[in-house]
């Protein structure tokens, strides 16, 4: 099986990579992949940010059979059990294409707006285990028992610990796939880094008796670092950009409001039922769940734009529209009176006419560039450099020993377009933003 990709070039899948990719591929659950973007309402931003989970999917299966072939070229040293096997191989390639299976429509935002969401996670291995999915079957038809080990190895839990974490960790197939993806088709290229160098450079070392998969410190420096730099500047200028927070607000309130028509008893049509169930706080079913993706509920905006409920209709035409709310910068340093201008936003919304707990947010867009674990645990990233004891990443590199542990935060207030600058005048002078 041989695709064209626009990050990735040639993606080539041979032999028993084909047989596993080529069953899953052909499930209705990954299908359903190609309906959800994978950058929610980015697009509203950067035009060309309209691909979607599938592709993602596709590229991340990619890399993990990338890293797999330099694992092999290195695993030599372990002890036979804890080299990657055939099995292993399948299992990391399968939970490396199924790893964004139950994301919900528009990114992350669903499980932000939903009271009380399961994260996509959970929907994820859910989907995999119900022997009711196509997924789940396939996994089965492979064989026996692969489901469940790879939605334990989803979970962190796999019987090869480094292969586990390389699905889901710092540094992963899933974060080196995306990064590349968002960046080429959002047109930016803050995202770049050299992935081909980064492979190269992993070897093996041993912590608290554990193999972890750990950069060869003199030629993996530069790229690694290269890696969490890209990171910390698409979430600076791409994932948090403040117009795409803004429409996220937008859909914070629609659902709000639906929320509140559907306890009231109130007729909304369309409503597909995952929506009805979780507003009333009672299960979604798997099944329902999987029925939505981004183009359900455009439809569902697009037939609420004429909704009885004049708010409802008002929001819905606000996002068909792309007319969204403005946002307010504000200084970390007055962070103790960000209550009070929030309380005092909402007072000047209020007196317009415009319900503010609907429309007015404090939004602190939040970040932490690089993390790194405590202790002799095998979490985390490892560097290798000889003559020396193995050694955690941020010892190793003085980039990300300044960067270690560091939140970077934007506070921003989301106003109505309409009351921005009387929120403003309310607040402080104009110029001093």
């Amino acid at each position: 099986m041989i695709l064209r990709d626009p990050v990735h070039g040639l993606v080539d899948f041979r032999g028993d990579a084909e047989r596993v990719i080529g069953a899953l591929l052909a499930t209705r659950e990954v299908q359903r992949l190609r309906r959800v973007r994978q950058l929610g309402l980015t697009s509203l931003v950067f035009p060309g940010a309209e691909h979607s989970r599938f592709s993602h999917a596709v590229g991340t299966a990619h890399v993990m059979q990338l890293l797999q072939a330099r694992i092999r070229e290195v695993h030599g040293s372990l002890p036979p059990e804890q080299r990657l096997d055939d099995e292993a191989a399948r299992d990391g390639l399968a939970a490396a294409l199924l790893h964004d299976l139950g994301h919900g429509p528009f990114s992350h935002l669903y499980e932000e707006v939903q009271p009380q969401a399961r994260r996509h996670e959970a929907w994820t291995v859910d989907a995999i285990r119900d022997d009711a999915t196509e997924v789940h079957r396939a996994l089965e038809t492979l064989s026996q028992g692969m489901a469940e080990r790879v939605a334990s190895m989803l979970e962190g839990n796999y019987r090869l610990g480094y292969l586990a974490r390389s699905v889901s960790g710092m540094l992963d197939v899933d974060r080196a796939d995306y990064l590349l993806r968002d960046s080429h088709l959002t047109g930016v290229r803050y995202g770049l880094y050299d992935l081909e160098w980064l492979l190269r450079a992993f070897s093996f070392g041993v912590v608290a008796g554990n193999p972890v998969l750990a950069v060869e410190g003199r030629k993996g420096l530069p790229p690694i670092e290269g890696f969490f730099l890209a990171r910390h500047f698409m979430y600076q200028q791409v994932y948090h950009h403040k117009a795409t927070r803004a429409a996220e607000a937008l859909i914070r309130g629609l659902f709000t409001r639906l929320g509140e028509l559907i306890r009231d008893g109130h007729s909304v049509d369309p409503l597909p039922p995952a929506l009805r169930s979780a507003a009333l706080g009672e299960p979604v079913a798997l099944g329902d769940y999987l029925q939505l993706d981004d183009p359900a509920l455009h439809s569902c905006f697009a037939s609420w734009t004429h909704a009885r409920d004049e708010l409802l209709s008002s929001f819905a035409r606000q996002l068909q529209t792309r007319r969204l709310p403005k946002t307010i910068p504000l200084r970390l340093e007055a962070e103790e009176t960000f209550d009070e201008m929030l309380q005092r936003a909402r007072e000047v919304v209020e007196a317009s006419g415009v319900r503010s707990d609907l429309n007015v947010y404090l939004d602190v867009a939040t970040d932490t560039p690089y993390e790194e674990p405590t202790g002799e645990t095998p979490d985390g990233l490892w560097v290798i450099i000889r003559h020396r004891p193995i050694q955690r990443l941020g010892d190793a590199s003085f980039l990300l020993r300044e960067l270690r542990g560091k939140r970077i935060r934007h506070p921003r207030l989301i106003v109505p377009a309409a009351q921005r600058q009387a929120v403003v005048q309310a607040l402080f002078d104009s110029e001093s933003l």
